[in-house]
């Protein structure tokens, strides 16, 4: 689980892409190798462990192999990225190097849009209004632009697919002894899982690779069998293409945390990135993003993507 490049380059649909989720759509805001890597990994600080469940209970759930939790978690978390028949009202508040800027996002049946609310902790300028729903309306007038938003997001979806899917066969798992409880899942019973690179694996495309310097730590819910919580580091350094695509320094911490929002529709509610990353032989790129997801509202069913720009810029905008 992302911003595409062409929203980088293109200000104009910048605020129109709000995010993975599970999404995973923020993950592709940088460069490739970069969203690779935030896809799929964790970091290596541990919560302070929450209570553990009752021993009897905790040893008939790890009597299965700890690979099978990790086959259940990726066919969830396909569903997650794609949540086929579910869509969402939500706010998302994303704090990078471009400032701390909260948004109002809608997932509509051609894709995702959202509208800047705040900036910096503080209601929009009448300026800065006027230039958000310039632009919004501009994408209702040019629907080829809003289909190339789409075209890119949905390539990037494609590639967290397949990443997902290599993760039983590119991990080795393990259960952690103490089975330490985040406490954030309703107090429902987790499954803890150590995971770190499989050696007999062998990447089958570049940006598989990246799998290869990844290690961490996931929590399960037992019941679900959704994924709650990833951490993980980039243990060592990876050459994406000899180093030609990209070089992702060791020493990167993420962490990626996912709820039920509602009629079991899981999505990411809180993502941290610290990312060094060297693009094309040419800059090195420092990765600093906190992004959190919150305030989920159930939508009775999809609507075209006009008619949530209309709901987003019909709602009076936060005096706070």
């Amino acid at each position: 689980m992302v911003r595409p490049l062409e929203c980088q380059r293109r200000r104009v649909r910048q605020s129109a892409c709000p995010g993975p989720l599970w999404t995973k759509r923020r993950l592709f805001r940088q460069e490739i190798a970069a969203g690779v890597l935030l896809i799929v990994s964790a970091v290596a600080s541990q919560p302070a462990p929450a209570q553990s469940p009752p021993p009897a209970k905790q040893e008939s759930l790890l009597a299965v192999p700890p690979r099978s939790w990790a086959v259940d978690v990726v066919a969830n978390e396909l569903v997650v990225l794609h949540h086929p028949h579910s869509y969402l009202r939500y706010r998302m508040h994303v704090v990078d190097s471009k400032g701390d800027m909260v948004r109002d996002v809608i997932e509509s049946e051609g894709g995702s849009v959202a509208r800047l609310i705040l900036r910096d902790g503080r209601p929009l300028t009448e300026e800065e209004d006027k230039a958000e729903r310039q632009r919004l309306n501009d994408m209702i007038a040019s629907p080829s632009d809003f289909a190339r938003h789409v075209k890119n997001d949905s390539s990037g979806r494609k590639m967290a697919d397949s990443l997902i899917k290599l993760m039983p066969d590119a991990m080795i798992y393990t259960y952690t002894p103490g089975q330490p409880q985040t406490g954030k899942n309703g107090g429902a019973t987790e499954i803890v899982l150590d995971y770190k690179p499989n050696p007999a694996f062998n990447p089958p495309t570049i940006t598989a690779e990246a799998l290869t310097g990844l290690e961490g730590r996931m929590w399960i819910d037992s019941k679900s069998h959704q994924l709650v919580r990833m951490e993980g580091n980039i243990f060592h350094a990876v050459n994406l293409g000899w180093g030609v695509l990209a070089h992702i320094y060791p020493g990167g911490k993420l962490v990626l945390e996912q709820a039920d929002a509602g009629n079991n529709r899981w999505i990411y509610t809180h993502f941290t990135e610290d990312v060094r990353v060297r693009a094309f032989m040419l800059k090195t790129v420092d990765i600093h993003e906190n992004v959190d997801a919150y305030a989920f509202q159930t939508l009775p069913g999809p609507i075209k993507y006009e008619d949530a720009i209309h709901m987003l810029l019909n709602t009076p905008l936060p005096n706070h």
